[in-house]
């Protein structure tokens, strides 16, 4: 069983935030080739409801993906937490298929190997994507790696 963890995102006071979506449709394409057995969206609720989860899972439903197929985990608040708790809910399975935006992978990919889990990872295109918060991504996920690299994290 192969398994496609969507990373979290923002939930906005109006909805879904254009990242939230980005990810999550692309995990709804990756399902629907294939990819993956199960989708677990992960993220637990932040400053709006509902939690991050929550909304993928609305998301996904919309997208033709059976409530069946999806599994919730709707209490984590960071990275480590979503890979960590997605990786509970797995049982002997071990192949996870991780969905987030580029600047976020290779941070993902390590905290997910360290749990013991084969990964691959898909990020989903930027069409329509800021530049600055692409940045903004990139800037902050190099002392993410480094603190992972040195086990602060």
């Amino acid at each position: 069983m192969t398994a496609i963890l969507i990373l979290g995102a923002a939930v906005w006071r109006d909805g879904p935030s254009p990242t939230l979506m980005r990810r999550t449709l692309h995990a709804a394409t990756l399902f629907h080739a294939g990819r993956g057995d199960v989708v677990i969206p992960c993220g637990g609720t932040g400053q709006f409801p509902p939690s991050e989860a929550a909304a993928m899972a609305a998301i996904l439903r919309q997208a033709g993906v059976p409530q069946d197929a999806i599994r919730l985990e709707d209490t984590s608040t960071n990275t480590g937490e979503n890979i960590r708790n997605a990786a509970a809910m797995l049982g002997d399975a071990r192949d996870v298929l991780i969905v987030s935006d580029a600047f976020h992978l290779p941070r993902a990919r390590l905290i997910a190997r360290r749990e013991g889990l084969r990964v691959t990872t898909s990020a989903p295109p930027l069409k329509g994507a800021r530049l600055w918060p692409q940045i903004k991504g990139w800037l902050r996920e190099v002392p993410g790696v480094i603190a992972v690299l040195l086990r602060i994290r």
